[in-house]
């Protein structure tokens, strides 16, 4: 049985955060293991970025200073999460092996002085990655401190240099075997493009024109992989010494990069970076959907790796978060099935390419206001872990997702490049969050036989598995509704005839798909009682197929927008928010899908997590929010009889 979150927790919500204390002197750091005591720290992170710190030259090892460093975080009562350094290579690897550089598709060194500059294929880097590695669970594997392994940090390197190109046709011979099945496969015959001898074979590099988009979705299949490996490799390194000890990498969220399912199923820990814009009036919303795909993906409770305690340094504008926005999406990832909480990073650094990110610790010190935000955070955390720690969510509904369709996607000669994937799974899910429906996510392969309702806000590529898998959904009797270019193609990006697949047609009530028709950006199409963005389809109903919403005005005018067909629906369009959120309550209202809690007011998240009940207000008024029954609110100790009143950002955990 793996090791999980609950080993590292031990019955707590683990809170904390990155810490970096080479960056200063020791006499802070006794008054940061103060300062931890003080806001209910009980987790750091060591070592993300130590590398040079730890090997300043080929071989050498300086381990002291993080030998006094565990021995304090172990006397304070502090547990560590202790990182393999492997993101960013010191400097010396590049410079005597140019080799562990990545190229990008232009043919550009990426060099050393920043970080992630390594090649993912890389021999060299992998050697010496794994003997870091290796030396550091064999030292810190029996240290009291350590609660848990962090692998790398940010897994995001694509590399089209020489070593990725054999890799990449490694991998290709061992996937495709013979050169007939991978010209087959990626449509050679298009452009001249056949291949008679792997040699011939290279990375989508900077092209004359448009690259080949199988190709393409190939590469980013071999990178999520490559990456995979090294994640894997060292993840059976500190197996072997502590089979007992949980091991994580963190996912940046909703990232195009990995296939977070394939990724998922390798990790003990599953965990996340998130950062809201804390300007944007969905940030709420889109914080819910990371929540929940990764809750997802973890199978139950996860990480919050990282968040920020105040602004970032990374956007054009890095606005702080006003007074009690830190504390509601806080608790809002506890509500979503985080037993953790942390951020980076614990004190803000004085010097380096992030001194204006914050920290938990800000620049003001103890006194100003984001460390004291902390600290009321973290006893409210502790107060409340051994009530919801290991609990679960239970959710009715599920949304489909997959990398590989949205890798298919996203190619260049595409028909409207306004069509974003993320922003349509937002819009969909931002339906469901409004509705107040709980939603999990689940790839289109899995078993789904446990839900009412099933969303696909977009599957361009869909396999014949995943096709098969909807069927016996629907047959099985369960509710389908799917959003337009669905099951355009195969696994192969290879188009299917009619520009659908024909057993999703058949299930849909579709007769033939005549033409896409794609939408400027603020163009609207008029449907039957709402209007559509984005993308429009000419459709002809099968006979028979009469619950449909027609289009009004222009070319499609009484062509289905929208196809009601048993139990499955099919909208050719995004409708416009309020629309899809209706569409989508008055569809789940009819597979016996109820809201967590009836008559919320607007901007009010309701979120049952196995006993507890928590309600979050994300706007900046205060508002009353009615629950039958008597419960006790948790944070505060108050019993609440009838209804409760919730403040600017206002959070209640209520157990009845």
């Amino acid at each position: 049985m793996r090791p999980t979150l609950a080993a590292a927790g031990r019955g707590r919500i683990l809170f904390g955060g990155d810490y970096n204390p080479e960056q200063w002197p020791e006499e802070t750091w006794q008054d940061d293991v103060r300062l931890m005591k003080d806001a209910r720290v009980n987790s750091v992170t060591l070592g993300v970025f130590s590398w040079s710190k730890l090997e300043p030259e080929p071989g050498a090892r300086e381990f002291g200073w993080l030998d006094r460093l565990m021995d304090l975080m172990h006397e304070g009562g502090i547990g560590v999460v202790l990182a393999t350094p492997t993101a960013s290579p010191p400097p010396w690897m590049g410079r005597l092996h140019p080799d562990t550089l990545p190229r990008d598709a232009d043919g550009r060194t990426e060099v050393w002085g920043g970080r992630q500059h390594f090649s993912h294929s890389s021999a060299t880097y992998r050697r010496y990655a794994a003997a870091i590695t290796e030396d550091l669970a064999a030292r810190y594997g029996t240290h009291p401190a350590l609660t848990m392994w962090h692998i790398n940090n940010e897994y995001c390197t694509f590399d089209y240099g020489d070593e990725a190109a054999a890799a990449f046709r490694r991998w290709l011979r061992e996937k495709y075997r013979t050169l007939d099945a991978l010209n087959s496969a990626w449509g050679t015959a298009f452009w001249s493009q056949g291949y008679d001898t792997w040699d011939g074979i290279l990375p989508p590099r900077h092209a004359h024109y448009l690259k080949n988009p199988a190709q393409v979705l190939d590469f980013r299949r071999f990178t999520s992989d490559m990456l995979l490996e090294c994640f894997t490799a060292e993840r059976d390194i500190v197996r072997r010494h502590t089979p007992h000890t949980p091991v994580t990498s963190n996912f940046m969220p909703l990232w195009i990069g990995q296939d977070a399912w394939r990724w998922a199923e390798q990790e003990d820990v599953v965990s996340v970076d998130l950062y809201p814009d804390p300007r944007d009036p969905l940030g709420g919303q889109r914080g819910a959907l990371v929540q929940d795909l990764t809750r997802s993906q973890a199978r139950g409770p996860w990480m919050l790796m990282e968040q920020a305690a105040g602004p970032v340094n990374w956007r054009g504008v890095n606005h702080p978060k006003s007074r009690g926005l830190n504390r509601l999406w806080s608790l809002q990832a506890v509500a979503r099935g985080a037993d953790a909480v942390c951020y980076f990073q614990w004190r803000q650094s004085r010097q380096g390419a992030e001194k204006f990110h914050s920290g938990m610790v800000s620049h003001a010190g103890e006194h100003g206001r984001t460390y004291q935000e902390v600290r009321q955070l973290g006893h409210e955390l502790a107060r409340i872990g051994s009530s919801v720690t290991g609990s679960q969510i239970v959710s009715d509904v599920a949304i489909l997702h997959d990398w590989h369709s949205w890798w298919a996607g996203a190619h260049e000669g595409r028909l409207s490049a306004e069509v974003d994937l993320p922003e349509v799974l937002t819009a969909w899910h931002r339906a469901l969050w409004e509705a107040h429906l709980a939603t999990d996510f689940a790839h289109p392969e899995h078993d789904l036989s446990g839900y009412r309702l099933v969303v696909v806000p977009q599957l361009y590529l869909l396999t014949d598995a995943a096709v098969d898998n909807l069927l016996r959904y629907v047959h099985g009797g369960g509710t389908l509704v799917c959003g337009f270019l669905t099951g355009v193609a195969d696994e192969d990006d290879r188009v299917r005839p009619g520009g659908m697949d024909a057993r999703l047609r058949e299930l849909f009530g579709i007769r033939t798909l005549h033409e896409w028709w794609p939408l400027e950006a603020g163009e609207t199409v008029e449907c039957e009682g709402f209007r559509g963005t984005l993308w429009s389809e000419e459709i002809e109903a099968e006979p028979g197929v009469a619950r449909t919403v027609p289009y009004r005005g222009g070319e499609l005018d009484g062509l289905p927008a929208v196809l009601h067909n048993g139990r499955a629906w099919y909208v050719s369009t995004l409708p416009e928010p309020e629309a899809l959120r209706e569409l989508l309550a008055s569809v789940a209202e009819g597979a016996g899908v109820r809201p967590v809690l009836a008559g919320l007011p607007d901007g009010v998240e309701a979120v049952r997590r196995g006993e507890l009940l928590f309600l979050l207000n994300h706007g900046r008024e205060p508002v009353t929010v009615e629950v039958p029954g008597d419960h006790r609110e948790l944070l505060g100790g108050e019993k609440v009889t009838g209804s409760l009143t919730l403040g600017r950002y206002g959070v209640a955990v209520l157990r009845s």
